[in-house]
Parts: C-alpha cells; sequence; structure tokens
C-alpha cells in the first residue's frame, strides 16, 4: 500500500524533486501527482528526494505529492506474458486501446498479466518433494505448442506440503504450498520481479549451436549463434526492421521478443530534410 513521501518543490520534464517526509529508498517505485504517474527514485540528499517519472509530466506543478510503495520497480511473469503488447513500464497496449483508444491517458492503470483467464496446468512435482529456486513446479500451456515452465521463485526453498489437480487456472491461484522452515506459503503462477535485478542462473552454456535465421544473404556470411548477439547498423530506411521482421518470420526459434525504441521527433525531421 503506498503512502504519501512528501510534495514536490522541482519539476526538469520527466526528473522531479521533491521534500519528503520519510526514508525511501534508492531505485524505490513511487507514483508522482494526483494521476498516480508512474517513477523511480535516482537520488537522495537528505529530505530530497529525485525522481525519475516514466509517464509525461507536463501541467505537474509543485505541491503535488509523491507516494511511496517500499517496492522495487518490477515487472510481473506469468503465463500470457508473451502474448502481450507491452509499453515500457509493462502496460498492456492492447487493453489500454480497447479502454481508451489509441492515445494512453496519464496514469492508466491495467493488470499486465491476466488475473482472470485460465490456464491449462499440469503439475511436475509431488507433496514431499525437497524443491529449491528454479526448480519446475508444473507447466501451463501458454499456446498450443508453448509450454511455460512455472518455476519456484528463485529465493525460495522447502518442501512440497500440498499440490493443486492437474486443470485450469489462473495465475493468482495456488498450485502449491511450499513449507520453509515453520511457515508455509502458497504458489501461484504470477511473480514479481526487480528490473534491475539480474535473473540468476546455474550455468551458461557456450553459444556453438548457428541460429538458422531463415535469411540465406545472413547464414552464409553473417552466422549467429543461439544465445549470441548482433548489430545490424545502417541509415534511416534502409531496411534495419524490415531485416529484423524477416528474421522473427523465419528464424529457428520458438519464442521471439521484440524491443521498439523510437524517437518520432528525429524520424520525422530525418523525413524532412
Amino acid at each position: 500500500m503506498s503512502e504519501q513521501v512528501g510534495n514536490l518543490i522541482w519539476i526538469s520534464g520527466p526528473v522531479v524533486r521533491a521534500r519528503g517526509s520519510r526514508h525511501v529508498g534508492m531505485l524505490e517505485l513511487v507514483e508522482v501527482g494526483d494521476e498516480r504517474l508512474v517513477g523511480e527514485v535516482i537520488g537522495l540528499d537528505g529530505d530530497i528526494i529525485t525522481a525519475q517519472v516514466y509517464e509525461e509530466t507536463s501541467g505537474m506543478q509543485p505541491g503535488a505529492p509523491m507516494f511511496g510503495t517500499g517496492l522495487p520497480l518490477s515487472v510481473e511473469l506469468g503465463p500470457g506474458l508473451i502474448q502481450s503488447i507491452y509499453d515500457g513500464v509493462q502496460r498492456p497496449l492492447p487493453l489500454i486501446e480497447k479502454a481508451m483508444g489509441s492515445f494512453i491517458s496519464r496514469g492508466a492503470r491495467f493488470d499486465p498479466i491476466s488475473r482472470e483467464k485460465k490456464w491449462k496446468y499440469t503439475s511436475k512435482v509431488k507433496v514431499g518433494d525437497e524443491v529449491k529456486g528454479g526448480a519446475i513446479l508444473g507447466v501451463a500451456m501458454e499456446t498450443d505448442t508453448f509450454e511455460h515452465r512455472v518455476m519456484v521463485h528463485p529465493d525460495d526453498a522447502g518442501t512440497i506440503t500440498w499440490v493443486a489437480a492437474d486443470g485450469e487456472y489462473t495465475v493468482t491461484e495456488p498450485i502449491a504450498k511450499l513449507k520453509t522452515g515453520k511457515e508455509e506459503k502458497e504458489l501461484i503462477m504470477l511473480q514479481r520481479w526487480p528490473v534491475r535485478r539480474p535473473r540468476p542462473f546455474v550455468k551458461r552454456r557456450p553459444a556453438n549451436t548457428p541460429l538458422i535465421t531463415g535469411q540465406r544473404v545472413l547464414d552464409t556470411f553473417f552466422p549467429i549463434a543461439k544465445g549470441g548477439a548482433a548489430g545490424i547498423p545502417g541509415p534511416f530506411g534502409s531496411g534495419k526492421t524490415v531485416t529484423q521482421h524477416s528474421i522473427a518470420k523465419w528464424a529457428d526459434a520458438q519464442v521471439i521478443v521484440y524491443i521498439g525504441c523510437g524517437e518520432r521527433g528525429n524520424e520525422m525531421t530525418e523525413v524532412l530534410q
């Protein structure tokens, strides 16, 4: 639950400063103004809180409230993630368009992952199993062919004391119970993860398997390894995005994640020149 931590005293574009009434942490998620715009603490100097706001701040005035959440800026992970289109703060754009039209209102809030949709879930653990972070609890069919592996949170470990029967569940319904010491907690398919905390791993696999992109000129002269990285330099209008779309359509990959970052003003300037 968020509570007011101060009032704005300075605004410069997306960066704001507030005189705080209580301690907040670096990189804490804050909500700015009466519309509760999403922001993140990027500086602390005594009782002065500096925050980066990730929404438009035009019209905001000194004196507007700032609310602290006590949580880091995070994203939601779970079934339904790969079928959605999000903006930079994980707001589901198709839902926003359906509710508000083509322009996003400031402070718009929608659940990134549906709480109502049910997923076909099959458990992979049984009562009495000892599990730790990264262990697979079960799988949910995100599409007809793609299996979403539901894992134990990296910070959790313990003994499974209850398992849900195979069936259809929402991301907030319990699918298992885990006993950690003297406590027992319910496990669900939905997890929140701080955006600035790297995901842990057991071992990095070497990039020695080729990624067949489906584009013969790339596969012949500029081969790419699975797990590797590649760049496509070029001027405006040279076909960088078209190449990315072709790779996404024909590459030997099960899941495609496309991240777009555009400067509409710069592109328009270039067109006019």
